[in-house]
């Protein structure tokens, strides 16, 4: 296994960006035994900022600590577990949505107008999914933040880390449907329309359920 070399200064911060990576393209796959040593020497690093990084991912559900076993990389969801975790979706950020388009301020409004009209174009495979997981990902965390409600963003945070593991089987040949999709949500959003948010929410959601389903029949 060959991880990037890092480069940024701050080295906690670098260390835990290339792990996520790693764990989100399959390089440290679902069920993985995390060797802490293994990567600090692949990494050119001490331990310690490898522990910190994992503790990070351990929060965002993407590793798993179990006492005497050390770490493994989260598994997929089976399909049940992924049909619940949209229903949770549907539950929390559809509030979420209804929330935004009461709360937001302009300043947030009009950021998520923006942010859901950008696209992603060029660079290789792998740099192009990571960028549109990230912007989707993003887009999400926007409304979720907009709600103002702290609790319920960072539920909602945590369900995305189930997502992202999946992120590899993504049907990527619909992005401009996503992309409409999420312009359709800021619009409702912007114009302060809490009924009309939460249905663009909801379909949305429903849609996206479907597309990503089709990876368990392959």
């Amino acid at each position: 296994m060959t991880l990037p070399r890092l480069k940024r200064s701050t080295l906690g911060d670098d260390v835990y960006d290339s792990l996520r990576a790693a764990v989100l393209e399959h390089t440290l796959a679902p069920g993985d035994r995390v060797n802490i040593d293994a990567l600090a020497r692949d990494l050119e690093v001490s331990p310690t900022p490898v522990r910190e990084a994992l503790a990070r991912l351990e929060s965002e559900g993407l590793v798993r600590k179990r006492p005497l076993a050390g770490y493994t990389v989260s598994p997929l969801l089976t399909r049940t577990e992924f049909n619940d975790m949209f229903d949770m979706r549907l539950l929390l950020e559809c509030a979420a949505a209804r929330w935004a388009a009461e709360r937001a301020t302009p300043e947030q409004r009009g950021t998520l107008v923006t942010e859901a009209a950008r696209t992603v174009e060029g660079g290789d495979e792998h740099a192009w999914h990571a960028a549109f997981t990230a912007l989707d990902a993003h887009v999400h965390d926007l409304v979720a933040q907009a709600s103002a409600s702290p609790l319920l963003r960072e539920s909602i945070t945590r369900l995305h880390a189930h997502l992202h593991l999946h992120r590899r089987y993504f049907p990527y040949a619909q992005t401009a449907v996503t992309n409409d999709e999420h312009q359709l949500l800021a619009a409702a959003i912007n114009d302060h329309d809490p009924d009309r948010a939460e249905a663009a929410m909801r379909e949305h959601l429903i849609h996206a359920r479907a597309r990503h389903l089709v990876a368990f029949d392959e």
